[in-house]
């Protein structure tokens, strides 16, 4: 995976974490729609100036776009898929998915 797939991802993970579509961030950031999509998708090699529009939309700092995991065991597709499973969840219901997640993983862990 390319820089500019991780980026995408990134910026794809905060928008979704604000609860905006692509379609606010692109008019936040004075940016094209179809743009937005390409960047998410690691299709277009970003401008800093794309970025810095990108952050400021986001209201986060430029640095927060390149906040990622090192770790290559963690694929930010399938967690993205979770954090979407229980965004529309209570509090008290994500608590619980967690408290499953950390029954399961000591499961796994003792076999």
């Amino acid at each position: 995976m390319g820089i500019s797939e991780v980026i995408g991802e990134r910026i794809r993970f905060l928008r979704k974490e604000k609860k905006m579509s692509q379609e606010e961030l692109a008019h936040l950031a004075s940016l094209s729609n179809t743009y937005i999509g390409q960047v998410e998708r690691g299709e277009k090699n970003i401008t800093v100036e794309s970025l810095s529009n990108i952050a400021t939309a986001l209201k986060v700092p430029l640095e927060d776009l390149f906040r990622f995991s090192e770790t290559k065991s963690i694929n930010s597709e399938v967690l993205l898929k979770i954090v979407d499973k229980l965004h529309d969840r209570s509090l008290a219901e994500q608590e619980e998915v967690l408290k499953l997640i950390d029954i399961i993983l000591g499961l796994v862990d003792s076999k």
